[in-house]
Formats: structure tokens, sequence, C-alpha cells
């Protein structure tokens, strides 16, 4: 029965195997799972810690391992506690995508985690809270221009790294001295952006959806306010920021294929004469290739919409002398009807179709009693 469930859901494409724990961020979805000695292909194994932190590590024990397993990996010092999030030949892809430095160190799988190792962590996974609340006070105790946003402690406790956010350059020399005295661990900080903050943090975008940098994205690319300016989008500072107080990076995702259909239509100072005078840019549904002109140049007055082909005629007759009677001549416009998106929500959406039954059942009576009247008296005649 399991090999009939596996081999049907790799003929429709989605192999359970590759699927991993939807807890973990930026998860990536193993597509060569169900491939024969898929995990023999590469013995390097990504492992995710807390949050949005993976490591690459070699399994040299040849440990039989999987998605969502949790294990030892050598640290410096001690050893970490992660889970497997990928195996097998996308390994050394991701790796590559990571953009590791040339000579990082690969370190080693120690083993499968203990009862004993996750006591450690779960001890140190409690103290972590505590822990970024007194060190935000020391920090502003010394007066420090810098935000600790987290903290993370390694799996035995033996080191905490404290993430931070700082405008400026920072010297947390006598930071790092009081933090290492107070909670008797390893320090080791790390700077990181407010979108890697957000990341890490995670949340729902106002899409409805989880915030795309918790997700999948993990190369930042820069984002300007000429991507909304491509697209049409109204330049308010609150829209268009994200969670993180930075533009928002989907702003990046379709201005390509805006920037390629707005080649399409014509530019945007150019006028459109007709015999009853002139017609100015007014907007544009740059996707749908629809111009919409104004007959003054400040408002809108006497709106036309014709597609852009229609525009770069005129233009061409403008550019030769002429000058057609319309806009839209010879064009059929027909304008579609505003939709109501409240309908589909809207509690009575049943009672309006119960009502339609009714009255085609009330219908067909009233057209079988005329039937069974005329057949009546046929039948006492025949009597």
């Amino acid at each position: 029965m399991h090999n009939d469930i596996t081999t049907d859901a790799c003929l429709r494409g989605f192999p359970a195997k590759g699927c991993g724990r939807s807890n973990l961020q930026l998860n990536t979805y193993d597509y060569m799972a169900d491939i024969p000695c898929n995990d023999t292909m590469s013995n390097l194994v990504e492992v995710q810690f807390k949050n949005t932190r993976k490591g690459y590590y070699r399994n040299d024990n040849h440990l039989l391992l999987c998605k969502g397993d949790i294990v030892a990996v050598e640290a410096q010092p001690g050893h970490d506690i992660g889970v497997v999030s990928l195996t097998g030949s996308l390994v050394p892809l991701q790796m590559r995508k990571a953009q590791l430095k040339p000579g990082t160190e690969i370190r080693r799988i120690y083993r499968h985690a203990r009862p004993a190792d996750l006591e450690k962590y779960e001890e140190a996974k409690a103290k972590e809270q505590d822990t970024m609340i007194r060190s935000r006070q020391i920090a502003k105790d010394l007066e420090l221009d810098m935000k600790i946003g987290d903290v993370e402690y390694q799996g035995d406790g033996q080191k905490a790294i404290f993430y931070y956010i700082a405008d400026q350059r920072v010297d947390f020399r006598k930071l790092i001295k009081v933090l290492a005295e107070v909670f008797r661990v390893r320090i080791e900080m790390r700077q990181i952006g407010a979108r890697q903050e957000a990341g890490r943090i995670g949340g729902i975008g106002p899409c409805g959806r989880e915030l795309c940098c918790a997700t999948f994205v993990k190369n930042f690319s820069s984002v300007s306010t000429g991507a909304a300016r491509f697209q049409d989008i109204s330049p308010n500072p609150q829209k268009l920021a994200g969670q993180c107080a930075k533009l928002k990076c989907c702003l990046n995702y379709e201005v390509d294929t805006y920037m390629e259909a707005i080649r399409k239509l014509p530019e945007r100072h150019v006028h459109l004469e007709t015999t009853d005078g002139t017609f100015y840019y007014f907007k544009a549904d740059i996707l749908a290739g629809l111009i919409t002109y104004s007959s003054d140049r400040r408002m809108a007055a006497n709106l036309v919409t014709i597609p852009a082909s229609r525009a770069f005629e005129i233009i061409a007759m403008n550019q030769a002398g002429e000058k057609p009677t319309a806009l839209d001549e010879g064009l059929r416009v027909e304008k579609e009807k505003p939709i109501d998106l409240a309908k589909q929500d809207d509690l009575t959406r049943f009672d309006k179709a119960k009502k339609k039954k009714k009255k085609k059942k009330a219908q067909q009576k009233q057209q079988q009693k005329p039937a069974a009247d005329n057949a009546a008296p046929s039948a006492e005649r025949h009597e």
C-alpha cells in the first residue's frame, strides 16, 4: 500500500520524501528525494538551526540521515544541535547559491541527537529571551548605539550568538567582556540588517502570506523607488515599506515584466491630434496595453481609452499631417462591468439560488396544470 501511494505521488510530480517540516524557515523542497541512491551522491548535509541560520556539514560517519532528523554537529567549542533540512545532490548546489567564502571550513556531523543532548538544548533555549532582554539593558547602560534583535544559544550552552543592528560602526569590546562575565558563556556578535532581522523574526505581510525573507528569499537585492514608478504604484512610503521599514522586496518581482511591456507603449509626452482637438496622456494599463487620453492637460476631461496599436497609428497619421475625427474611430470598445467582490462573501448568496429553484418548480407546476385540465374532458368523452 505504501509503495502504491509513493508511486502515485511521483506520477503527480510531488515526491513525499522531499517535503520538510513546515515550522522551518527557508525550507527547500527536495525534488530529487525519490531518485534512487540520491542520499549517497554527496556526503554533504544542510543543517538548519534557529530561524534562518543554516550550516553545511560532512557526514563522515555515514549516518542514515533524512529530512527532519535532529543531529549533533561539530562547533567551536563543543557541539551544536540542528535539524537536517536537505541531503543528497542538491546540497552542493545550495552551497554554491549561498556563496560561501573560499577556504570555509566544512565541519562534521557527530551523531543523531541523544536525549541528554536535547535536554541541554532545551535548557539553553529557555534562557534566550531573558538573555536578550538583559543584554539590551547592558548595551543601553554602556550608551552603545545598537539594537540587539535576537540571541541564540549553542546546543550545548557553551556559546551564545548575539545578533545586533547598528547604523554605524560600534566598538562593543567592553560589551563582550560584560556579557561574558554576566552569562558565563562564550560571546559572538553578528551584525545583521533590518531585512535579515525581519527574516529571523518572521511574520505575516500585508498580502496575507508569510514574509518572503522568512520563506524563500536568501540574497537581498537593492530595491529602489523606480520599481514602484515603473509599475504605476502610488509612492506612499507607508504602503511601499515592509515590516523591516525598508522598501518591500516584492517590488522587484514583476518590475522586469512591466519594463518590457512599457517599451511597447508610446511615450508619455507624445500628444495625439484629432479634428476635435489635442489629447494628452492621462494613464495607462501597462499589462493590458491600454492607454487613456484626456482632452485637458491638467485634469481628466473627455477620457478616451484606446489600445497601444491605435495610438501608434494616430501618431503615424499626425506625422504625415493627417488627423482622425476621433481617437476611437473604428474601434468597438466594450466597457467591462465592475465585479462586486463582496458578493462572494455575502451570506444571502445561497438564498438567491434557492429562490431560483423555487421559481423553476412553480413554473413547471403551472405548465403541468393546463395539460392535466385538457386531459380530463377527453377522458369523460371516452366514457
